[in-house]
């Protein structure tokens, strides 16, 4: 017989625990070591940069360190004493804008180019991409003997048109270029790949139509396939900039910083700071302004293409 409460309605059965399913347990048993080695080696010292960003830090002896709390940030904006905040951030963000605009339409060229999956192509793809895997260091070595002004190629080329030579490292006008055309030679090939990828997913059916409406090559580009690329290129975009503002190891082998600043990004500066002038406060400062404009640039892409997603 069933039992009815004073409002004339039968009871509500009490909530059941639900058992945790196996699949959900074997899931965090595997992906719990590695989530350990990135909280360890990820978020550990991303914390302890934080902290040392409050001291004044000595890495030599760390019992001599001082708390000095939001110095170094107050430093960091003290323009008047420390010039050289400001102009190391406008020499990154050019860094990044090159990189960001050149590396984009240079990638989405080439991608264009070889869009076809023929033998030739499928070479051509994997002759672009290789250099991205090489070493940086090994390949700064090969460039650094590409632009010696005495007997590199890149004046060889220059004396074939009757040009003079140019010392493109050591020249405050031509040093950061040096590094742009370097950087995008070495990193265009991981994007060419991923508008490669962006262009598969591209209906076929679209372009014909557009060609049976009489439009020009450059207009089924302009009003056909790059519509269908937006995701595509914001995702390049936003990790160009993210990868250029974490740039280190080609200004360190290629240009040192300089000459006269001319190549001291915000990564060289962090460095420079915290390992050869041994200021690790200051440096972690640097570092945390770093990963503030970082987590900026990736909410950014979140918001981008969740918007990008709601308009499909």
């Amino acid at each position: 017989m069933t039992t009815v409460t004073a409002q004339g309605r039968p009871p509500t059965p009490s909530p059941r625990r639900r058992r945790r399913p196996l699949q959900s347990r074997w899931a965090y048993l595997l992906i719990g070591p590695a989530m350990v080695v990135f909280a360890v080696f990820n978020i550990g010292p991303t914390v302890f940069a934080f902290g040392i960003s409050l001291f004044d830090w000595n890495y030599l002896n760390a019992a001599r360190s001082k708390f000095v709390g939001l110095k170094n940030y107050v430093q960091l904006t003290d323009l008047e004493r420390d010039p050289s905040f400001l102009q190391t951030m406008g020499v990154s963000f050019y860094f990044v804008g090159a990189m960001v605009i050149g590396g984009t339409v240079l990638s989405l060229a080439l991608a264009m180019l070889m869009r076809r999956a023929t033998k030739v192509m499928l070479a051509a793809r994997a002759s672009v991409f290789l250099a991205h895997v090489t070493p940086v260091v090994a390949t700064s070595l090969v460039w650094i003997w590409i632009y010696n002004p005495r007997f590199g190629l890149a004046n060889a080329v220059l004396h074939l048109f009757g040009l003079e030579s140019i010392d493109w490292l050591g020249n405050r006008s031509t040093a950061m270029l040096s590094v742009i055309l370097y950087t995008l030679w070495h990193e265009v090939g991981f994007t060419m790949i991923v508008f490669v990828g962006g262009l598969a997913t591209i209906s076929s059916e679209l372009s014909e139509a557009a060609r049976v409406d009489g439009a020009s090559p450059f207009r089924e580009f302009w009003y056909v396939t790059l519509p269908q690329l937006t995701g595509y290129v914001v995702f390049v975009v936003v990790i160009g900039s993210i990868a250029s503002l974490h740039a280190f190891t080609q200004f360190f082998m290629l240009t040192g910083g300089g000459p006269d600043f001319a190549t001291a990004t915000l990564g060289y500066q962090l460095y420079q700071q915290a390992f050869v002038f041994r200021k690790t406060g200051y440096g972690a400062a640097l570092a945390v302004v770093l990963f503030a404009i970082c987590v900026v640039l990736s909410l950014t892409q979140l918001r981008l293409s969740r918007h990008l997603n709601r308009t499909d």
